[in-house]
């Protein structure tokens, strides 16, 4: 069962117009998208974009016969090449829930996660790109460290390279499980924590660096200025602070008028505010949600206008 994070927090703050056009970078299993289109009219319109092929087929499938919603086999990092081919200019809203869908994580078959048994993936399009299994099996203890070190932010990716690379020396690894029990084992025990597997961080590294996921969403704040119509809201769900830095940096620095060095007595740069920042700090998951869905302990939702 998916359950879309923080869906009446989001659909509140994207202040959404009955007629307006908006686009769902992340369709997934079509939570958020199903919450925009109670609240807008015949003459509205949404675009929904997801990369996982499966994920297509099932927002297909639920929307299947809604006037107002074309569903678009894309990473959201090509956001304008989708508004071009659906022959729209600019947007009234725009959101994004950066998190893996529940549909993945459930499904052994992805390589998603170590508690679903099943082959080394984590692609969310599989015709594209390396798999997990090529990283762990090829790369070199060097480079896996560092990917594990910088996209998972943990401490021990030495120490967990340094035992996949011995591990696979003897057999190459091929399911998931194994992968996480190696994993496990290079975590010094004290460091294990209760109700958190000690292989979460190397799986999200892996995920991330397989998909290109920061890069992506880099791209993706590149464009939203040039996309949304004046008043218009960008909404960002993220669900650790790699994803969650490149979104505030990105809205604080498109929230700044000026950003000539203070020594100059003038403004040279001729810079001027694009957005305005709705959400100061980010909103967060109440107790609620966090105990009904544990999945959504860590997101973060920004928000912010274009001006």
């Amino acid at each position: 069962m998916h359950t879309p994070v923080l869906l009446n927090e989001l659909i509140k703050m994207m202040d959404i117009k009955s007629s307006g056009i908006y686009a769902d970078c992340t369709g997934g299993g079509g939570g958020h998208a199903a919450a925009v289109l109670e609240r807008l009219s015949p003459e509205g319109r949404l675009l929904i974009l997801d990369r996982d092929p499966q994920a297509v087929e099932r927002l297909i499938a639920r929307f299947n016969g809604d006037g107002r919603v074309t569903v678009f086999r894309s990473n959201f990092s090509d956001i304008d090449t989708v508004f071009d081919k659906a022959g729209i200019d600019k947007a009234d809203g725009i959101y994004a829930d950066f998190g893996v869908s529940s549909f993945q994580l459930e499904d052994g078959s992805r390589g998603f996660s170590f508690r679903n048994d099943g082959p080394i993936d984590m692609r969310m399009d599989t015709a594209k790109g390396v798999s997990a299994a090529e990283v762990v099996n090829t790369f070199t203890a060097e480079n896996i460290a560092v990917i594990i070190a910088k996209f998972g932010e943990e401490k021990f990716a030495r120490r967990i390279a340094s035992e996949i690379t011995r591990r696979r020396a003897l057999k190459k690894f091929s399911t998931t499980g194994e992968l996480a029990e190696t994993v496990k084992a290079a975590v010094p025990r004290k460091f294990h924590k209760k109700g958190i597997h000690p292989a979460t961080k190397t799986f999200q590294a892996l995920r991330i660096f397989v998909n290109g996921e920061l890069e992506a969403i880099g791209e993706l704040m590149g464009k939203i200025g040039g996309l949304l119509k004046a008043g218009g809201r960008f909404g960002g769900i993220s669900f650790h602070s790699l994803e969650d830095r490149i979104v505030k940096d990105c809205l604080s620095e498109y929230s700044k008028d000026c950003v000539c060095p203070p020594e100059l007595p003038v403004c040279v740069c001729g810079k001027r505010a694009e957005f305005r920042i709705i959400t100061r700090k980010p909103v967060t998951p109440s107790e609620i949600e966090v105990e009904a869905n544990p999945l959504s302990r860590s997101a973060k939702l920004r928000i912010a206008e274009k001006l």
